[in-house]
């Protein structure tokens, strides 16, 4: 992780989050933004803390999956504008280890290596996108919307085009970009933007039965799975069969391949060990 390392997030427990709320249960770590009367828009203490969480469950060998949703009904307005322009708005979290560079959340998501689910249940704006961009799942109610209201500021959603490009058409980006308009969670779901449209009554359980498939998968196929298919983007595509074959090898000698395989034989369920 370039933000944090593995040593940094060993002092988890002695960090007092402003902005956030976690907690590491069965295997699912959940990060809840907690920054409601402000609609979770995050300050840059608030991004390090992001940056911090997720490279805790990055590292963590206990975490299987990361779950992201939001106090308050805003999930995420993106950046506070006010805190960025002007530093003495921001609280300090001294608590935090010296974050090694600037944060990006992007790239802070792309380095997690582990599956993320985005619980959308309130608007999207701007910035917000970095947070649902960079997960694998993003489940939203159908009262969601999302929005790149960026131009109505004078501004462009620079950072939000990159989070964009692998999952939804370009045409697509810069028509939500030069518009500023918002979109329905089942218009976000029929660009690819949403992976799945839920009711309030039901997301909660939808997303646990998520969880719960994850975690019941083996942790350590799934972590070289998702870093194999994140390095193909810097591969010719005439190697990605080579490169893809050379990657199975050394996953079949893991101890969860072993694990798995005598399981099925032996017609139990396996007992993961995450190497």
């Amino acid at each position: 992780m370039r933000f944090f390392t593995e040593e940094d997030t060993h002092s988890f427990g002695t960090v007092q989050f402003l902005y956030l709320k976690t907690r590491l249960e069965d295997h699912a770590f959940y990060i809840v933004l907690n920054r409601p009367e402000k609609r979770n828009a995050f300050t840059l203490t608030m991004a390090e803390e992001i940056a911090f969480a997720l490279a805790y469950a990055h590292y963590n060998p206990e975490v299987r999956c990361v779950i992201v949703s939001a106090e308050g009904p805003v999930f995420c307005a993106g950046a506070d504008l006010a805190a960025f322009h002007d530093s003495s708005v921001d609280i300090k979290n001294e608590t935090l280890p010296k974050i090694r560079e600037e944060v990006k959340l992007g790239d802070s998501f792309s380095q997690l290596l582990k599956p993320a689910i985005a619980k959308v249940e309130g608007p999207v704006l701007a910035g917000g996108f970095l947070i649902i961009c960079g997960c694998t799942f993003v489940i939203s109610v159908s009262e969601a919307t999302y929005g790149l209201p960026e131009v109505k500021r004078g501004i462009w959603p620079m950072q939000v085009m990159a989070s964009l490009m692998p999952i939804i058409p370009q045409r697509k980006i810069l028509e939500m970009a030069i518009t500023g308009k918002n979109y329905t969670a089942v218009e976000a779901y029929q660009i690819g933007l949403v992976s799945q449209v839920s009711d309030k009554e039901r997301i909660t359980a939808e997303v646990d039965n998520l969880v719960k498939t994850i975690c019941n998968n083996a942790p350590y196929a799934i972590r070289s799975g998702m870093e194999a298919f994140q390095n193909l983007q810097n591969i010719p595509e005439s190697e990605y069969h080579s490169y893809l074959k050379r990657q199975l090898d050394l996953l079949l000698q893991s101890e969860d391949a072993k694990e798995g395989s005598f399981a099925f034989k032996e017609k139990r369920n396996p007992a993961w060990q995450g190497r």
